[in-house]
C-alpha cells in the first residue's frame, strides 16, 4: 500500500507503530482551497446529546486541495499526506480506520465523488467505508451535529450556499469560483476592492480610501503596481486576505467600500433564499423555522460592519423562521460526526437484515 510522492514514503510510519489494540477509528477531512484539515476521532457508542468535550484523538494541517485550483495529482497528494498525519499522531494505521469522511471544495458532480472514491480505495482496507462530499456538507454538519438537515452559508475565500432536507432532497447555489461568479466571498469583495481602486485611478470611478489603504498594506506606492501584484500570483486566498482591509474601510466611513460590502450580504442572502425556495426548507406558509449553518471567515467579522449579521437580517425579511448557527465544532469534526452517522445507519440496516 505504499505511495512515493515527492514527499517520501508517507506510510511508512505504519511499520514503526507497535500493536494497536482494538481501537478502531474514523478520518474526517474538509478541504478547502486556503487550507485541508483531518481529524481522526474513535468510535464511540450512540448517545444523545455526543459526548462533550467530542473525543478527538489528532488534528492534522495541510494546503489546499480543491482540484479546480491546485490541479489533481497536487490535491490528492495533500490529502493522502494530511490523513497519513492524522494517523501518525493518533498512534492508528489505516487498518484501526472504520470509516473516511472526505468532504472537499470542488466536488461539484457525481463524476467528482466516484474519481475521489476510486481514488481511496487505491489507499485504504477493502473494511473501509468510504464516503466523499462537497465541503459545503461537513460545514453543514458541523453546526448540526451530523444531521444533514437545514442549510449551510459558506463564504470564505469561496463562497456556497447547501441545503438537505430530512427526506433527502439537495440543492446549492453559488460556488461556481470566481471566474463564474462567486460574489459575496472573499475573493469577490478583494477583487471588486481591487477594481475600484484602478478605476478610481483612471478616472472611470470615485475616489475611495481603498486606495491608500490597500497599497499600504501591500506595501506598493502606486495602483500601477497593482497590476504586477495581482497576476503574479492570481491565487483566490492571496486576494481574499485584503477583506480585512475593505471592511475597515467601510468603518471608516468610505462609500465605495459600503457599496462593495452591501453588494456581498445581497448576493450572499440570494444564494441561501435560492437553496431554501428550492427545497421549501420554510414550510408552505414560508414561516417555518430552519437551521442556517454559518461558517467561513466573511461571516466571522466581529466588528461594526458585521457581514454575517446583515446577511441573516437580510434573510429574515423574506423567512423569519431562520436558526443561525455559528458552530461549536470545526467542518472537519463535522464531517467526521457525518461519517459516524452514516457509518452507524449502515450498520443498523445491516442488523436488521440477520
Amino acid at each position: 500500500m505504499k505511495k512515493r510522492y515527492r514527499n517520501g514514503e508517507i506510510w511508512d510510519f505504519e511499520h514503526e507503530i507497535g500493536e494497536l489494540g482494538n481501537r478502531e477509528v474514523i478520518l474526517g477531512l474538509d478541504g478547502g482551497t486556503t487550507s485541508t484539515v483531518c481529524v481522526c476521532m474513535p468510535i464511540f457508542p450512540f448517545s444523545d446529546p455526543f459526548p462533550d468535550p467530542l473525543p478527538v484523538l489528532a488534528r492534522a494541517v495541510a494546503g489546499c486541495s480543491n482540484h479546480n485550483s491546485v490541479g489533481e495529482t497536487a490535491a490528492r497528494e495533500t490529502l493522502e499526506q494530511v490523513m497519513a498525519d492524522a494517523l501518525l499522531k493518533s498512534g492508528s494505521n489505516r487498518s484501526a480506520v472504520r470509516a473516511v469522511c472526505l468532504s472537499v471544495s470542488g466536488v461539484n458532480h457525481s463524476t467528482d465523488e466516484l474519481r475521489i472514491l476510486n481514488w481511496l480505495r487505491e489507499i485504504f482496507p477493502t473494511h473501509v467505508k468510504l464516503y466523499v462530499q462537497n465541503d459545503a456538507v461537513a460545514a453543514l454538519a458541523s453546526g448540526t451535529m451530523g444531521k444533514l438537515h437545514g442549510c449551510v452559508l459558506i463564504a470564505g475565500t469561496g463562497t456556497i450556499a447547501f441545503g438537505f432536507t430530512e427526506d433527502g432532497r439537495q440543492a446549492r447555489a453559488a460556488g461556481a469560483g470566481p471566474v463564474l461568479g462567486d460574489w459575496g466571498s472573499g475573493y469577490g469583495i478583494a477583487a471588486q476592492a481591487l477594481t475600484a481602486i484602478v478605476r478610481a485611478y483612471d478616472g472611470r470611478g470615485p475616489l475611495t480610501i481603498l486606495s491608500s489603504n490597500i497599497l499600504q498594506t501591500l506595501g506598493l506606492s502606486s495602483p500601477d503596481e497593482l497590476i504586477g501584484w495581482t497576476y503574479a500570483d492570481p491565487s483566490w486566498a492571496r486576494i481574499a486576505a485584503l477583506v480585512p482591509v475593505v471592511v475597515s474601510c467601510a468603518e471608516a466611513g468610505d462609500r465605495v467600500a459600503h457599496e462593495i460590502l452591501q453588494d456581498s450580504v445581497e448576493e450572499l442572502a440570494l444564494s441561501v433564499k435560492a437553496v431554501v425556495q428550492r427545497l421549501g426548507l420554510c414550510g408552505e406558509d414560508g414561516k417555518a423555522s430552519f437551521p442556517l449553518v454559518m461558517v467561513g471567515g466573511v461571516l466571522e467579522a466581529n466588528k461594526r460592519w458585521d457581514i454575517g449579521k446583515e446577511v441573516v437580517n437580510h434573510i429574515s425579511k423574506s423567512y423569519p423562521g431562520v436558526l443561525p448557527i455559528h458552530p461549536k465544532v470545526e467542518p472537519a469534526v463535522g464531517a467526521a460526526l457525518l461519517g459516524w452517522n452514516f457509518l452507524m445507519t449502515e450498520s443498523h440496516k445491516e442488523a436488521c437484515k440477520r
